[in-house]
């Protein structure tokens, strides 16, 4: 019997229940999520059926009765894929109550061991992925007739059962009216949206049956903002630079030769639904432990009522009291720069995946720790993989943990500042205040007066006007030694207390940058063990080697020409077409772009390699005459 976590208590009370316990309802979603797997076979089915095999089976192979038939469909493509970038966004979106379902470890259809758990919820996240894949592959697919018939046809039975099982219960035991509704109304803006997506594929591919609209060309290999970024590299004089507003200077600036992949929307997307949903059931949550707690509160009391008592005890259940009266308050208010935070951070990991990705491709990989100048190639594919399921797990254990650091500060500012004056206490809590500022005052004015003797007296002087400071070089050594000397003992005590600050601003700062996963929160030498670091990496790699601008620019260059040789070898009378004029041979014609080339780089000469019994002195002497002429 697996042992339920508090997540599963989760998702088994608020995903998969009937929020109203008197409610009767025919609609189980996770069972339509089971049976919702036959019409998705049949899709993935047809289309496969229609998707034409680029290499053909031999007649050895059972495979070849199929002919070119059944190819191999995918939902979407994770590396390259830069078009219908908020389509895929949406569609992963409309997956976000079942990936809260997953995420709380609430698939459970098998009863089986602890140790054996991983293996149930890896089918449980292959069951919701095929469930969903018709979304991804009628969006992706060659075929946008009929891959928009079958789209919208599974989206509107998605939608009408979703539909059916709010209005059967709409309502809830904790949230109260609409509790159903709060929790699925993101997914039914989604299905929305993919609904009017297939309906608008249809009615464009049906156009072009009929012949009103052109037929659009396919997917170009080079996009246009990558094409945009390779001219602005070539450009021998900067572009001018355009006066930025408030919010281009101080929060993000659009970039026309940018764009971000589908796997990042689709990624940011889920994670803010995720995100969303996760706050609504963890306030569910704290609507039932306050409930408990207002119990607690009340057997309290009437346990001293009953034993009369007035003494210590009464005292204790009024500080008691106190503490959980602050400690709702605290949570209930920190509800929302938690979640600020935690949106800000999607933002922010946007904004650095561009800077570090445009940092790659110009060559730069100094803000890389050194290890991980070189990652594994296979590392980097299994990263790739997991940085988007990664991403939006850190984002929501992030805000719980943000959550209740940001509630532990506010019970601590009640605490020394707020209830003492409440309970008129508050000259005792100036004069605390003062007798702590001032020793700290004079911790810190000390450290600073060593520095300043330092800085006066054990160092010699500038050896230039200009210098910014003096050079480490001592001087008045003897008084130097006596400084430490004396100094020693005194440090020892203030190294206690500058270790607790350590201890303490190390806490802070991981607890507060743990959803960051661009950034590592572990010490310089120790960043291999943070896996969600290492995953950013590999995927920063993985998008580096295969989407390099300059790189698919080269590409798409070599393609278009040998695309245009053969299309000029297929024509039978293509000598028709040539001039009348002497023809060049293609080697003649090679070796004179050869020399131009190096007429125009003289630094390549000293890369060529020279023939034997070929002088190629003589040679580098005449390039060097023609480049200076």
């Amino acid at each position: 019997m697996v042992s339920e976590t508090p997540t599963s208590f989760l998702a088994l009370s608020f995903l998969t229940r009937h929020p109203n316990g008197t409610c009767s309802s025919f609609v189980d979603m996770e069972l339509f999520l089971h049976f919702s797997l036959i019409p998705s076979f049949l899709i993935i089915l047809v289309l496969s059926f229609l998707q034409r095999r680029e290499r053909h089976r031999q007649r050895e192979d059972t495979s070849y009765l199929l002919g070119n038939h059944f190819g191999i469909i995918i939902p979407l493509d994770f590396v390259g894929t830069f078009s219908n970038r908020w389509s895929y966004g949406l569609a992963f979106g409309a997956t976000a109550n079942k990936v809260m379902f997953l995420f709380s470890e609430g698939y459970q259809p098998l009863q089986v061991p602890q140790w054996a758990q991983a293996f149930v919820l890896l089918i449980g996240g292959i069951e919701v992925g095929l469930s969903h894949f018709p979304f991804f592959a009628c969006l992706s697919s060659e075929f946008q007739l009929l891959s928009s018939i079958l789209g919208f046809s599974y989206s509107l039975i998605w939608f009408a059962v979703t539909i059916l099982h709010i209005i059967q219960c709409p309502h809830g035991q904790l949230l109260g009216r609409y509790e159903t509704l709060v929790l699925y109304w993101p997914s039914l803006m989604c299905l929305v949206f993919l609904l009017g997506r297939f309906l608008h594929m249809f009615v464009k591919s049906l156009r072009v049956r009929l012949g009103w609209d052109l037929q659009t060309e396919e997917k170009p290999f080079l996009e246009a903002h990558q094409a945009k970024h390779v001219k602005q590299l070539l450009r021998k004089a900067p572009p001018l630079q355009r006066e930025k507003s408030w919010f281009q200077s101080r929060i993000y600036e659009w970039d026309p030769c940018f764009q971000f992949p589908s796997r990042m929307i689709g990624t940011t997307v889920l994670a803010f639904i995720c995100l969303y949903l996760f706050i609504v059931i963890e306030f569910c949550m704290f609507l039932h432990v306050r409930d408990q707690l207002d119990v607690f509160e009340d057997q309290l009391e009437s346990y001293i009522a009953f034993r009369n008592e007035t003494g210590t005890l009464t005292s204790v259940v009024l500080q008691v009291k106190e503490l959980i009266s602050v400690t709702k308050g605290a949570w209930v208010v920190t509800i929302l720069p938690a979640s600020l935070t935690c949106v800000s951070y999607l933002f922010h990991i946007l904004a650095c995946y561009r800077k570090h990705i445009k940092r790659l491709w110009a060559g730069d990989k100094h803000f890389l720790p050194l290890k991980f100048h070189n990652p594994s190639s296979s590392a980097s594919v299994v990263a790739i993989a997991r940085y988007s399921g990664w991403q939006i797990a850190y984002i929501l254990w992030g805000y719980l943990i943000v959550h209740v650091m940001q509630s532990l500060c506010g019970v601590v500012l009640m605490y020394s500042l707020v209830l003492p004056i409440v309970h008129n206490q508050g000259l005792e809590l100036l004069q605390r205040l003062g007798i702590g500022v001032l020793t700290i005052a004079i911790v810190l004015g000390l450290m600073i007066l060593q520095v300043w003797i330092a800085t006066s007296f054990f160092l010699q002087q500038k050896m230039d006007a200009g210098d910014r400071q003096k050079p480490l070089a001592l001087n008045n050594r003897k008084a130097f030694h006596n400084f430490n000397y004396f100094l020693f003992f005194y440090n020892v005590l203030l190294g206690l207390g500058a270790c607790l600050s350590r201890l303490l601003i190390s806490c802070v700062l991981g607890s507060w940058l743990i959803a960051r996963i661009d950034r590592t929160i572990l010490q310089n030498g120790y960043e291999g063990a943070d896996m969600g670091f290492g995953a950013w990496i590999g995927m920063l790699y993985v998008d580096h080697y295969h989407t390099n601008p300059v790189l698919v620019s080269f590409c798409h260059i070599l393609i278009t020409g040998h695309r245009e040789r053969r299309q000029q070898q297929a024509v039978t009378y293509w000598y028709l077409n040539q001039s009348t004029g002497p023809r060049i041979s293609a080697r003649s014609r090679t070796r004179w772009l050869l020399l131009q080339t190096l007429i125009n780089n003289p630094k390549l000469l000293m890369c060529r390699k020279s023939k034997p019994g070929h002088s190629s002195r003589d040679f580098t002497q005449i390039l060097l005459a023609c480049s200076e002429s």
